[in-house]
């Protein structure tokens, strides 16, 4: 497991020092050397234009803004660092509801509090070797929100051509 990840740069905006200590110690027990962290969602997008990471951990209760603002800045914003950045929600706050705002913000993958080091190396993993593509649709740009295709669908696909909609992979 170790030095697998030694050349992926994280972002870690998360407004709790404690949590923001436990996130970096994982990340480094994974061999990440690049880990820039901070406490305000207009910093990390200062850091994202001088330190380009690789992907972000964003909290989902942060200050003036929140993680969900974060993550639409990021997707949608004209000056955005960088639009495709593959994002993981933290938060603790687990109901359905919550999830599928932050889902709907854009994020790629969502993480519960207490973070267990095996559920956060399983997303990170998921995420370079099942990438999703992004995709445009009215009101929303982000990751396909798909998981699988569901077998039991025959019908027209809900989107009016994947290939017309899909965002060239970046990465």
């Amino acid at each position: 497991m170790s030095g697998s990840f030694e050349r992926v740069r994280v972002l870690i905006l998360e407004d709790n020092v404690h949590m923001s200590t436990i996130l970096r110690t994982i990340l480094q027990g994974f061999g990440v050397r690049t880990i820039t962290e901070t406490r305000d969602a207009a910093d990390a997008f200062e850091i994202m234009r001088n330190a380009s990471p690789d992907l972000a951990l964003v909290d989902y209760m942060l200050g003036d803004v929140d993680g969900l603002e974060f993550t639409r800045l990021i997707r949608t914003a004209t000056d955005s660092p960088n639009k495709y950045l593959p994002i993981i929600m933290v938060s603790g706050h687990t109901d359905r509801t919550r999830v599928m705002e932050a889902i709907n913000a854009g994020v790629n993958e969502y993480l519960a509090k207490p973070v267990r080091p095996v559920d956060l190396y399983n997303r990170l993993v998921s995420m370079i070797e099942r990438p999703r593509r992004f995709v445009k649709a009215p009101g929303y740009f982000g990751p396909d929100r798909r998981r699988r295709q569901d077998p039991r669908y025959t019908g027209p696909k809900r989107r009016a051509t994947d290939a017309e909609n899909a965002e060239p992979d970046q990465g």
